[in-house]
C-alpha cells in the first residue's frame, strides 16, 4: 500500500472527526449555548451545506492548480476552522468555525479521490479511494467515542483542540508522504470540467448520493436522543455505542471498495436496499438495547458500503473531466447530510418522537433505490442503442 494513501486516509480521520463527533457532543454543546435541538442541529446540517457549497465553489477555484499542494492548503483551512470552534463564546462564532473547517471537506475528498485513484493500478481504484475514506471511518470507530468522552469529561472545547491537533499531523503527513507529482494536476479547463454535468449519469449519480447518503445521515444526526430517549441507554454508554457504530463503517467501506471494483452498479443496488431495510427495522426494534446495538452496526456497515462504489460511479461517467465531478460527489453527499438532518430535526419539533429520523432515512434510501435502478436502466438502453 502506498504511503501516500495512509497520509491522506489521516487527513480523512481528522476531516471526519470533524463531521460526526458532533453527533455525540450535541446535547452538551446546546446545554452550553442555552439552543434546542433543532437549532443545535445546524451545527451538523450546516456543515453539511458548506460541504456542499464549498465541493463546487473550492474545487473550481482550485481545479488548475498541482492536486497535492491544494490538499496542504486544504488542511490548512481545516485547522483554522476549528481552532476557531475551539474559542467560540457563542453559539454563531461555533457555526461559523463550522462553516469554515467544512470549505475544506468537499474539495479534499473530491480532489483526494483523484489523487488516491493515481497511486494504484487501474483495477485497484476503488479499493484506493476505500483506503482513503477509511480515515472517515476511523474516526467513527477511534475518533468519535473518545471524542465524544473527552468532551464529556474535560468540556466540548477540549475535543476540537484535539482535532486541530490532529489536522497539524495530517499537514506533516501529506507533505512528506504524498509525492509531489501525485495527481498532476487536471489537464481539463474549467469549462472542460464543467463539462462533465452534460452527462445525465452524473447528475442521476449525484442524485442517488443525495437520497442515499442522506437517508443513513439523516438518521444519525439525533442518534444520541434515540439511544438515550428510546432505547433507555445512560449518556454515558453513548461514546461505546458509537465505537460499535464505527466499527460497522469500517467493516462496510472495505466492503463496499472490494464490491465496486467488481460491479460498480450492483454493489450500489445492494446497499441501497439493505439500508431501506436496516433503518426501518432500526426505527421498529429501537425499544429493544439488545437489537438497537445490532441496528447500529448494521446502519454503519450498509451506509458507509455506499461511499467507494457512489464515488466511483460519478468518477467513471465524468470521464477525463473527474476533479469538478468528484468534488460535486461530495458535496451531494453532504447535501443529503443536510436535508436528512434537516427533515429528522422538522418531525422531531412536531412531535413525531425520536425514532421519526429513522423512518425519514429509511425513505430517503428507498427513493436513493429507485433511482439507481432508473439510472442503471438508462445506461443499458443507452449502451444498446445501434452507433449513429
Amino acid at each position: 500500500m502506498p504511503a501516500g494513501l495512509l497520509a491522506l486516509a489521516l487527513g480523512g480521520f481528522g476531516i471526519g472527526l470533524t463531521e460526526f463527533v458532533i453527533a455525540g457532543l450535541l446535547p452538551d454543546v446546546a446545554g452550553d449555548f442555552g439552543v434546542d435541538e433543532a437549532t443545535a442541529g445546524w451545527l451538523i446540517s450546516g456543515y453539511a451545506l458548506s460541504v456542499a457549497v464549498g465541493a463546487l465553489l473550492v474545487t473550481a477555484a482550485v481545479t488548475r492548480f498541482p492536486r497535492r499542494q491544494v490538499l496542504l492548503a486544504l488542511m490548512v483551512l481545516f485547522i483554522a476552522g476549528n481552532t476557531l470552534s475551539a474559542v467560540a463564546a457563542t453559539y454563531e462564532v461555533m457555526l461559523a468555525g463550522r462553516v469554515v473547517a467544512a470549505l475544506c471537506h468537499g474539495a479534499y475528498f473530491g480532489i483526494g479521490s483523484v489523487v488516491a485513484a493515481s497511486l494504484v493500478s487501474p483495477a485497484r481504484k476503488a479499493a484506493a479511494i476505500a483506503v482513503m475514506f477509511t480515515g472517515l471511518t476511523t474516526a467513527n470507530v477511534l475518533g468519535v467515542p473518545f471524542g465524544t468522552l473527552l468532551g464529556q469529561q474535560l468540556g466540548w472545547r477540549s475535543t476540537f483542540w484535539a482535532i486541530t491537533a490532529i489536522g497539524v499531523v495530517a499537514l506533516v503527513a501529506i507533505a512528506t508522504l504524498v509525492p509531489r507529482e501525485a495527481g498532476g494536476r487536471s489537464t481539463a479547463s474549467l469549462r472542460q470540467e464543467a463539462g462533465a454535468f452534460r452527462e445525465p449519469q452524473v447528475w442521476l449519480s449525484l442524485l442517488i448520493t443525495v437520497l442515499g447518503f442522506g437517508g443513513m445521515f439523516g438518521a444519525f444526526t439525533y442518534i444520541a436522543y434515540t439511544l438515550t430517549g428510546v432505547s433507555g441507554f445512560a449518556a454515558s454508554t453513548v461514546p461505546w455505542l458509537l465505537v460499535l457504530f464505527g466499527g460497522g463503517l469500517v467493516v462496510g467501506n472495505i466492503l463496499g471498495g472490494r464490491g465496486a471494483d467488481r460491479s460498480v452498479s450492483g454493489t450500489i443496488t445492494l446497499t441501497l436496499a439493505l439500508l431501506t431495510l436496516v433503518l426501518a427495522g432500526f426505527a421498529l426494534t429501537a425499544g429493544s438495547q439488545a437489537l438497537t446495538v445490532l441496528s447500529l452496526v448494521a446502519m454503519g456497515a450498509v451506509g458507509f458500503a455506499t461511499v467507494p462504489p457512489l464515488q466511483t460511479r460519478v468518477m467513471r461517467w465524468a470521464g477525463e473531466a473527474q476533479t469538478l465531478a468528484s468534488g460535486a460527489n461530495i458535496g451531494a453527499f453532504n447535501l443529503g447530510n443536510a436535508i436528512g438532518a434537516w427533515i429528522g430535526g422538522m418531525t422531531i419539533s412536531a412531535g413525531l418522537g425520536y425514532t421519526s429520523p429513522l423512518w425519514v432515512g429509511s425513505a430517503m434510501a428507498g427513493l436513493a433505490l429507485l433511482t439507481a435502478l432508473v439510472a442503471d436502466r438508462r445506461a443499458r438502453r443507452r449502451a444498446a442503442r445501434p452507433a449513429a
